[in-house]
């Protein structure tokens, strides 16, 4: 129930981005934004932690802000072809859109109370 949970966090800030910065992030039809949120979801559950912990010096030298360019990176790659009807202009647009999507996230998991107790 929790990853179901976590698909639609995913996917409504996908569609929320898409909304925010409507000239560089196109989401078309609506639907995309579940499967964007389906593919993040994989991402961020096998390919994150690998790509976290090879990063990790430059990870701690930034203070943790090298995190934000590896999910801006991540919403880049699915924008750029890998998904249909998902397209990310711009790497700027990305990087917002990442954010965007982080704070829905964030938002939504605290409400919900997602995390492990």
């Amino acid at each position: 129930m929790k990853l179901i949970l976590h698909i639609a966090l995913l996917s409504a800030g996908v569609y929320g981005a898409a909304y925010f910065i409507p000239d560089t992030i196109h989401v078309n039809p609506w639907y995309i934004a579940a499967i964007v949120g389906a593919c993040l979801t994989v991402i961020n559950m096998v390919v994150k932690p690998i790509i976290n912990i090879l990063t990790l010096p430059i990870n701690i030298l930034t203070l943790g802000l090298f995190s934000i360019a590896i999910n801006g990176a991540i919403f880049y790659f699915l924008g750029s072809g890998i998904v249909r009807g998902f397209a990310v202009d711009t790497l700027t647009a990305a990087l917002y859109g990442s954010i965007i999507v982080s704070i829905i996230n964030w938002l939504g998991t605290k409400i919900l109370k997602l995390e492990n107790e």
